[in-house]
């Protein structure tokens, strides 16, 4: 199943999932050095902030000059990594490091970053494009900074 971004007012997101943006915020500033440190600060779970942390983020995160990480599985033929960089590039996202591993057994791992300057209000529409491609097997979102 693709995954599906949404716009959602915070007033109506569960406790937990506003608590961890606000703890992941911790972490970032520098305001505290450990998840148990940053989840006592907000009183949240360490096991709430880990179920969420990889699937909540401002939406000012994918603002100008923010990066983004992202994981495909591609299959071993010519051209279906030329396809993926040319829809990055029909986003106007701009790629800034490659990296991918020895195809074994017909799949190959790769992982982009991406500079979200410009796309960040199109980036579901990218990453559905990207899953869209045949001979992509699978695209996560796997970091930002």
């Amino acid at each position: 199943m693709a995954e599906r971004y949404y716009l959602v007012r915070e007033d109506i997101l569960p406790e937990a999932v506003v608590k961890t943006v606000r703890a992941k915020q911790l972490l970032a500033a520098g305001e505290v050095k450990t998840v148990h440190e940053a989840a006592e600060r907000v009183d949240l779970s360490r096991s709430a902030f880990y179920k969420y942390k990889d699937g909540i983020f401002p939406l000012n995160q994918l603002e100008r000059e923010r990066i983004v990480t992202v994981s495909l599985d591609l299959e071993d033929r010519a051209g279906i990594l030329s396809k993926v960089l040319g829809s990055v590039a029909t986003f106007e996202g701009n790629v800034l490091t490659i990296h991918q591993t020895i195809p074994l057994q017909g799949m190959a791992n790769v992982v982009l970053s991406i500079e979200t300057a410009l796309i960040a209000e199109n980036f579901g529409q990218m990453m559905d494009t990207l899953r869209d491609i045949p001979g992509v097997k699978r695209v996560v979102l796997i970091g930002q900074g």
